[in-house]
């Protein structure tokens, strides 16, 4: 008989709780999705803003400021029961292979996921832009310039900061399925989203508002920002993404917890 994974039975009771909502309530597994940009958006928006104002003051610290805040998000998105599509790569890989759900749920809750989530990007990315921070905006401002940056990116860069981007993603969800404390918690996942925004990973569904706001506030005056590179972006993070979620860790460490051993999460 196998072990029990302490971790892997708050995994499978997660699993439920969505199969559960988007069988009874597609509208509120949807608007959950939606949420998740709105929050996603925020962070965003405050990441950049406080980058902007670093930049004039003491030049190279935006990039600092902006990981550190962009970390908030997930912080958010956790504690208000968000549905994000990053980390559902991971909970819709591990069902499936642990015979919790099958193929057809775990692809229609990921595709409802990922497709929200963008509807919540772009339209909370709009708003966002609308607001005061935002207004007549520099040319040279660090976030045209990065947004601009990612877009330039070739096709192997995205698909392996994809990869890492989401491997750091769910780890920061897998560490905070297993503490207790709060404040410890919310460190955890501060400190660890840090590494990919700093890194300047590709997460995709971040990409969603970040091209949105940076679209609108820039009045689609980025060079780089046309409708090939902005595809181009979005499907080589989101490969890469369910390769680091999905397989590296959701896969490989419910294989690893799939044992007779003791040795489990």
């Amino acid at each position: 008989m196998n072990s029990i994974s302490a971790l892997f039975k708050k995994i499978d009771s997660s699993i439920i709780k969505k199969v559960d909502l988007i069988e009874s309530s597609y509208t509120r597994y949807a608007v959950r999705a939606v949420l998740a940009c709105l929050f996603l958006t925020l962070g965003t928006a405050i990441a950049f803003g406080t980058a902007m104002k670093a930049e004039e003051v003491a030049p190279g610290s935006g990039k600092f400021l902006y990981a550190f805040m962009f970390s908030w998000s997930l912080v958010m998105i956790l504690y208000m029961n968000a549905e994000l599509g990053t980390s559902n790569m991971l909970y819709m890989t591990v069902g499936v292979y642990r015979k919790k759900i099958d193929i057809k749920i775990a692809g229609k809750i990921l595709f409802t996921c990922i497709l929200f989530n963008l509807i919540g990007g772009i339209f909370f990315g709009y708003l966002i832009s609308l607001t005061g921070t935002f207004q007549n905006l520099p040319a040279d401002n660090f976030m045209f310039t990065s947004l601009a940056d990612k877009l330039e990116k070739s096709t192997i860069q995205i698909l392996v900061e994809g990869v890492f981007a989401n491997i750091v993603v769910n780890t920061a969800v897998l560490v905070s399925l297993r503490m207790k404390d709060d404040a410890g918690k919310v460190l955890a996942i501060i400190f660890i989203i840090f590494i990919f925004a700093f890194l300047g990973y590709e997460h995709v569904i971040a990409n969603f508002p970040a091209f949105s706001l940076g679209y609108f506030a820039s009045h689609g005056a980025i060079s780089t920002m046309t409708t090939a590179n902005l595809i181009h972006n979005i499907l080589f993070a989101l490969l890469g993404n369910y390769i680091g979620g999905g397989l590296v860790i959701g896969l490989v460490y419910a294989w690893l917890n799939n044992t007779k051993s003791d040795y489990v999460d």
